[in-house]
């Protein structure tokens, strides 16, 4: 059997569950040796610090110049940072850490009650399994739809969730995104279109590993979103970001946000923000939580290089696409095929 497309899954065993059977080998599907990995408690790898933005710099105008340089090169050189003083709640962010530990504790029978259901993404399962014999990654996740209200199933819910001030995070943060491309304030859509914007959640789990060398938590990617929030559950190290050819740790940093370049705000940057390619690599003896939100604008935003950056002489590298046709070129994909080269003009 193979899933139609990438919009459902095929189901999975689920990890924590091998690992509390205390396998003593990993089984075959989820040998990688065709990637380079060194795991979170390898301190050999690289480890250079990741930017670090701090929104009170912003929004501050003594302040701002310099913020909003470092944030230009960071979406430039890295397409990837860490964001202090976000305004999301501490209490909000308890919240989410809480919710994520207390449902991958619950035994498996009660995780299934919330199960993934042929021709949805949405419930507790695996993405982007399309056959029987693909390699598996080393993790467990349940999906979620949050925002808008009305998009939420809450069959799949395991708890009521609680109301955060992210979509606010994701209007702030890309609108000085577009002052730093020196988008003038009439292209309101490169960040408008979050105030009604479609919001994601998956929490992850990455449990620990006899062999975290040769099983990978998340195969190497880039985001279809116009920008990721992840929120690390605690300390443990575990995603990695490709920088100049290296696989850098992205080290988590108590209260911080880590705010991922979609490739949505790739082609509406024109390319000169990345979506950068990043991974999950796992521990051998501790487990990783994360919280991840991918961040949509409303169906109304056109998906295309924002005027001002190709009215200059600059040639336009991206196709224009609606979000519908955008989702339906990601979902109907071969999964061997670089998505953002497809949409490339």
């Amino acid at each position: 059997m193979a899933a139609e497309n990438l919009q459902w899954s095929l189901p999975v065993p689920s990890v924590q569950e091998l690992v509390l059977q205390q396998i003593q080998t990993v089984p075959p599907r989820y040998i990688r040796d065709d990637l380079f990995i060194y795991p979170s408690d390898d301190h050999h790898s690289p480890r250079p610090r990741v930017p670090l933005i701090d929104m009170t710099k912003l929004v501050n105008p003594d302040s701002q110049s310099s913020e909003l340089q470092k944030l230009h090169s960071a979406c430039k050189d890295w397409g990837l940072f860490q964001l202090i003083n976000h305004g999301v709640s501490d209490v909000s962010l308890r919240n989410m850490k809480e919710q994520t530990q207390e449902f991958f504790q619950l035994p498996l029978e009660e995780k299934k009650r919330w199960a993934q259901k042929p021709g949805s993404l949405e419930g507790y399962g695996q993405a982007f399994v399309t056959s029987e014999q693909q390699k598996l990654d080393w993790n467990d996740m349940i999906f979620l739809k949050a925002l808008p209200i009305q998009n939420r199933n809450f069959e799949f819910w395991p708890k009521k969730p609680q109301n955060s001030d992210i979509r606010q995070v994701a209007v702030s943060i890309t609108k000085f995104m577009a002052k730093g491309l020196e988008l003038s304030d009439q292209t309101e859509e490169f960040y408008q279109g979050y105030q009604q914007g479609t919001f994601d959640v998956r929490l992850n789990c990455y449990p620990p590993c006899l062999q975290p060398e040769r099983v990978i938590g998340m195969i190497p990617h880039a985001d279809m979103s116009g920008i990721t929030f992840l929120l690390d559950v605690d300390d443990t190290p575990g995603l990695q970001i490709l920088k100049d050819g290296q696989w850098v740790f992205v080290e988590p940093i108590d209260g911080a946000i880590v705010v991922n370049i979609g490739q949505i705000v790739e082609i509406m940057s024109n390319g000169v923000y990345k979506a950068p390619d990043h991974r999950a690599v796992v521990n051998k003896s501790k487990e990783r939580l994360s919280v991840v939100t991918f961040c949509y604008p409303n169906s109304s935003v056109k998906i295309s290089p924002a005027k001002e950056l190709v009215e200059s002489g600059n040639k336009p590298l991206y196709k224009t696409l609606t979000l519908a046709e955008y989702f339906e070129c990601f979902y109907n994909r071969k999964l061997e095929v670089s998505f953002i080269d497809s949409l490339k003009i």
